[in-house]
């Protein structure tokens, strides 16, 4: 499994997680298995997203789709998203 942390800024977390939502199926079609949503406490419009993805190669072939980026510009992405590509080295609990 591979994960994918990305970080963007938008105009407005309503909209944008509206537009988020709709694409659900496109992204489980693509090879999603879960997501976290996370929000900068003193900047709400920051936002970071971890994805669970099927296969690295699934999720460098979602990130790189035109129609990807044209929803992002829609949704109200305003800069260009930090993307991460995760291999999960460990985990733990105390």
């Amino acid at each position: 499994m591979a994960h994918i942390y990305i970080r963007h800024r938008v105009s407005d977390y309503a909209r944008w997680k509206s537009a988020f939502d709709a694409a659900a199926e496109m992204r489980r079609s693509a090879g999603e298995r879960s997501y976290q949503i996370f929000r900068m406490a003193d900047d709400p419009d920051n936002v970071m997203l971890l994805f669970d993805w099927d296969t690295l190669d699934k999720a460098r072939d979602y990130l790189d789709s035109p129609d990807l980026k044209e929803a992002m510009s829609e949704a109200g992405v305003v800069d260009i998203p930090e993307v991460r590509f995760l291999l999960e080295a460990e985990s733990g609990r105390p």
